[in-house]
């Protein structure tokens, strides 16, 4: 239902309606029609805004005291420029000065958090939300057809980090507050919700960023390729019949129950594995990790996933990626197996089928056969004993628990490969760290109280 006055949407309605036919060489089909209507709404938004902010940007009073404690004098009706989300509003507005200090000021600027020259926060919200979705270099284009007017890729490139860094704040605040004691313990008081089984999954994916110098040496042309850290939090639910896809079908027929993650919240950065535990810890306390009844993380072999779990969760259960294990057992099978296809699908269905059930112990035995012949059997002998109770998914089966940590490759190619990896991309280090987080808040949810930080920011940037 529409929150404006019927009647007066009509009668602006009808003014449309006269205003575009009476130009007809716009209006030969609806995609014309349509058109014709786009601009002339933006003409009329770029016109009714310049008359408000004019109306009130009205001078009110002679003088006003000064942020320095000294008296500012009204000047005149001074004239700005924004860009708006109907393109550049030159307006005018009341502007005192003539204080001792030096300073000036706009009170209307203030009370919008206007900035002359720069983006409103309507503008830089859209902005920044191509500049997540798209290079910056295609979001102008993007936006150009989506606005009617152009913007910089400078700009769109700005604004997106700003919301990265508005992200990047935030966490900073929720680390510092996990790290305090007495917040700690008042939670333990609160009835805000606990989820009873609450999961963690991580993983990393890399982004080409801009060479690093070696100490005492100039920077050389070459490529340096950076980890960028993720991690989902999520809650997980049965897959309802009629949306099952074929592979969880195949699930039901080996006695696995579908599920699926909801309720995903990401967070990403590029750091040491010491700071990401720190953002590992917070975003958990955010989503009560430390005091659900079962807390699940899954990840791939990699030691610095398990050694930060350990870390920082020790009670939590610790569960290798189904299929991460399942892909060492087929490379196990090509190596071990290269000339002999039927013996290498025997072997390799005897050791899944083991894996399966969660009999490790079996799948080594089965490994250390072949060590002495194959180097990657050797390999993976140590992989499985290292990982030997992170594989008994024949018990995590039971319990009702997810096994696969898809939902963190999905969201490392959403986060970074979709975004961070474009043809030809190359990053300074904070602007891929920005823009990663940014993105991460979208896929979280976050946008909007990104949105209305943004807006409470002292002037619009």
């Amino acid at each position: 239902m529409s929150k404006y006055n019927p009647k007066d949407i009509q009668i602006l309605a009808q003014k449309v309606v006269e205003i575009v036919t009476a130009t007809p060489e716009k209006g030969q089909h609806i995609g014309e029609i349509e058109q014709a209507m786009r601009e002339l709404f933006q003409e009329v938004g770029q016109q009714s805004l310049q008359m408000l902010l004019e109306a009130k940007g009205q001078a009110q009073k002679r003088t006003l005291a000064c942020e320095c404690g000294g008296t500012l004098h009204y000047v005149a009706q001074r004239p700005a420029t924004v860009i708006t989300v109907f393109g550049r509003v030159r307006y005018k507005r009341a502007y005192y000065s003539g204080c001792g200090c030096g300073k000036g000021k706009a009170p209307l600027d203030d009370e919008y958090r206007l900035k002359p020259g720069a983006v409103t926060i309507g503008l830089a919200n859209l902005l920044s939300l191509a500049g997540i979705q798209f290079s910056f270099e295609e979001s102008c284009a993007w936006l150009k057809e989506f606005l009617l007017f152009e913007v910089s890729e400078n700009t769109v490139r700005q604004e997106t980090e700003r919301m990265g860094e508005l992200m990047t704040k935030m966490e900073a605040a929720w680390i510092a507050q996990s790290q305090r004691e007495d917040w700690l313990q008042m939670r333990q008081g609160q009835n805000e919700p606990v989820p009873e089984t609450l999961y963690c999954a991580i993983d990393a994916a890399k982004v080409r960023t801009e060479p690093r110098a070696k100490a005492g040496q100039p920077k050389e042309p070459h490529e340096d390729w950076r980890d960028v850290k993720c991690l989902v939090w999520f809650e997980a639910e049965e897959v309802p019949l009629a949306l099952q896809t074929g592979r969880d079908r195949s699930k039901t027929a080996r006695q696995e129950v579908p599920r699926r993650a909801v309720r995903k919240e990401y967070a990403c950065d590029i750091t040491d594995t010491t700071q990401f535990g720190e953002l590992l810890w917070a975003t958990g306390c955010q989503r009560q990790a430390d005091r659900c009844a079962r807390l699940v993380f899954l990840g791939d072999g990699a030691p610095w996933i398990w050694n930060l779990v350990q870390t920082h969760f020790p009670h939590a259960i610790q569960i290798v990626d189904w299929y991460h294990a399942e892909e060492h057992l087929e490379n196990v099978a090509r190596a071990a197996f290269a000339t002999d296809v039927r013996q290498q699908e025997t072997w390799l269905k005897n050791a899944k089928q083991a894996l399966w059930e969660g009999r490790v112990e079996d799948v080594i035995r089965a490994c250390q056969a072949l060590a002495d012949d194959c180097e990657e059997a050797a390999k993976n002998v140590s992989y499985f004993s290292n990982h030997a109770e992170r594989m008994r998914y024949d018990r995590f089966r039971q319990q009702g628990l997810v096994i696969s940590s898809g939902v963190i490759e999905s969201g490392c190619k959403q986060i970074v490969t979709q975004r961070l990896k474009l043809p030809g991309a190359q990053w300074l280090v904070d602007g891929a760290i920005y823009t990663a987080k940014a993105r991460a808040a979208w896929l979280s949810g976050r946008w909007q109280t990104l949105c209305q930080q943004r807006a409470a920011l002292p002037l619009a940037i």
